[in-house]
């Protein structure tokens, strides 16, 4: 099975504040359930062990999977939280979602769905939306849907869920830059491209010398400065080429070139055709 097999039925939502109360103690549910904290500190057990929930922790819980909330009276969380199935769209058991407390007896078997997939499983159950801010905007919309649809909820919010959980997926396993310096740099770099700053700038702006910078770089993007100054220029010539009626020789001014020759050297190189073949058709785009 593969994620696209999924069927999505979202049962529940439910916002909840997590302010160290008893019933928030060990326990496994019977459904597939996701918890987003929009803010932190607070931690969280999950078969057995602690996490560190900080601002836009995600937490995904597999059916009958222990867990509990550790949060202080004096710093409650507040938490979206769904409760779904993903393979059980005509007989949901979200619907009627429902707790083992411990030390109840524990029913091991919860009746919800849970065939093999390999994309499913290796989705992580503790993850930061921090770096994702779509990711985590797409999650609210989907929970503004459920509380305020009329008609077509259900259809409506499955579907969002269904794009939710492959574009999660797609996140899970592309590689992101995760050193802060070089988050902050690429920021900056991919707002305005056309500025086209030295690459001495940017090891500067980074308070690195150049050596560790360009190992840094090459590591954190999997490329290297100059291409990767070259891949977000030809980007943005596409879209001023697509958007815009500017000449192909503006264009090329705009975006810092001395002349159209050297811009249309570079675009045809990166892209099998000039910037004028690209603007009058389709064609494939790295």
């Amino acid at each position: 099975m593969k994620l696209t097999d999924i069927t999505p039925f979202v049962g529940e939502y439910m916002p909840y504040v997590y302010d160290g109360s008893s019933n928030e103690g060990l326990r496994t549910c019977n459904v597939y359930a996701i918890h987003l904290f929009p803010e932190g500190p607070g931690e969280m057990e999950v078969d057995g062990k602690k996490y560190p929930i900080v601002k836009r922790t995600l937490v995904f819980l597999r059916p009958g999977q222990p867990h509990a909330f550790h949060m202080s009276p004096s710093q409650p969380l507040s938490s979206y939280n769904l409760y779904f199935d993903l393979w059980e769209k005509d007989h949901p058991r979200s619907l009627n979602r429902f707790f083992y407390r411990y030390p109840e007896p524990y029913e091991p078997s919860t009746g919800t769905a849970t065939p093999p997939c390999e994309e499913l499983d290796g989705l992580p159950g503790i993850f930061s939306l921090q770096a994702y801010p779509h990711l985590f905007d797409m999650f609210q919309t989907m929970a503004k849907l459920f509380e305020e649809l009329t008609y077509y909820r259900q259809e409506t919010v499955n579907s969002l869920f269904t794009s939710w959980l492959l574009a999660w997926y797609n996140a899970v396993h592309t590689k992101q830059p995760s050193d802060y310096r070089i988050v902050r740099l690429l920021a900056k770099l991919d707002a305005r491209p056309e500025l086209r700053e030295p690459v001495s700038d940017w090891w500067k702006s980074c308070g690195l010398k150049r050596t560790y910078f360009h190992e840094l770089f090459l590591r954190e993007t999997g490329l290297t400065p100059k291409s990767y100054q070259l891949k977000q220029l030809m980007r943005r010539a596409t879209q001023l080429l697509q958007e815009s009626d500017l000449s192909v020789t503006a264009i090329a001014d705009k975006l810092g070139y001395p002349s159209i020759h050297p811009f249309s050297r570079h675009f045809g190189a990166y892209y099998g055709v000039s910037p004028r073949q690209f603007r009058t058709g389709p064609h494939l785009r790295k």
